[in-house]
């Protein structure tokens, strides 16, 4: 009877300790701390204000989030291999001045996007090549070019705002329809987190993070890697300036700027995304961006200064920091 009640115990216990595992391992996930944090948010928004899970306020959110995710996609890769683009606002506040000067020469809305898209490439090869062949730190390169970015942007732009060019169905598949920037900032992320994940690229994205000697040593041709990551933070910096200005119907040349910029960095930060390389994750950076396009919305519903909203994005990166670096302690302790 003894065996039978012992062997029983050992069978309930075995589920709860399976229970208990996952919820452990979940937990010691970069980004389980920022996602426990937005469900807590989206409730407590929702009972402070029964508008906020609206289908018009829904689609305000995912306006708030959509362009810092698509630039968080492309500085998580830069931050994994210790690299960082300040510019990448600038560059989403460039490509809509090309595309509008390429339509108006006479080329079709669709090539006009591909030229402005090819610009942006453009702008990440310079500034890898300068960070890397010249050994220029990228904080650096990437600070020169934003101001130059942006006088470039003013110089086209002659300082006033030009409208969108393109038709009812390419505006709407742009940007124009209320959830279709979300839409492109969800399928990029589901690209960058099969890239990170499931590729070469996002294996030697890492490696090249984790230990850069180890990782040429190993055959790992980490310039190209960094200059793969340069061109690609910049384009998708361009592409998430262009569903806006779609979304919007003009373009502003003093538009994102530093601000999208560091939205998106922080995204990343909050997701998980460690500032000292080697690790990261992409759904990490969605998450981060819906913790702070729901943070954005819910204070705007609410009513409070948007002087608070800087203060709670500076308060989240400190916590996100600790909170990741405390987790991979754990994780290197074997605890995870």
């Amino acid at each position: 009877m003894d065996h039978t009640a012992s062997a029983g115990g050992s069978a309930n216990a075995g589920p709860r300790r399976g229970i208990a595992g996952r919820l452990h391992a979940f937990l010691l996930r970069p980004e389980a701390s920022v996602i426990v944090v937005a469900v807590v948010l989206v409730i407590y928004f929702q009972f402070a204000n029964a508008n906020f899970l609206t289908d018009a306020n829904l689609q305000t959110v995912s306006q708030f989030i959509a362009a810092p995710v698509i630039i968080a996609c492309g500085e998580i890769m830069l931050l994994i291999c210790r690299e960082i683009d300040l510019s990448v606002g600038q560059v989403f506040a460039l490509a809509p001045f090309v595309m509008e000067r390429a339509a108006h020469a006479g080329a079709p809305v669709v090539l006009a996007i591909v030229a402005a898209l090819a610009v942006c490439a453009l702008i990440g090869f310079v500034i890898g090549l300068i960070t890397i062949r010249l050994k220029v730190p990228s904080f650096i390169t990437t600070l020169g070019m934003l101001f130059l970015i942006t006088g470039v942007t003013l110089t086209i732009s002659r300082g006033f705002p030009a409208d969108t060019p393109g038709g009812p169905l390419l505006t709407n598949i742009m940007g124009n329809w209320g959830y279709a920037e979300i839409v492109w900032a969800l399928g990029v992320v589901l690209v960058m987190h099969i890239v990170l994940r499931d590729t070469r690229w996002g294996l030697h994205t890492i490696a090249t993070g984790g230990n850069v000697i180890a990782a040429a040593e190993a055959g790992i041709n980490i310039n190209r890697i960094r200059m793969g990551n340069f061109i690609l933070t910049s384009t998708l910096g361009g592409f998430a300036g262009l569903l806006e200005a779609f979304r919007i119907g003009s373009t502003d040349p003093l538009a994102g700027g530093s601000n999208i910029m560091f939205l998106g960095v922080a995204s990343g930060v909050i997701g998980g995304t460690a500032i000292a390389g080697g690790a990261g994750t992409i759904v990490g950076g969605l998450v981060g961006g819906i913790v702070l396009g729901v943070l954005q919305d819910g204070f705007t519903l609410q009513g409070i200064n948007a002087f608070t909203f800087d203060i709670i994005i500076g308060a989240a990166i400190l916590l996100a920091m600790v909170a990741n670096i405390h987790l991979a302690r754990l994780r290197g302790a074997g605890q995870a």
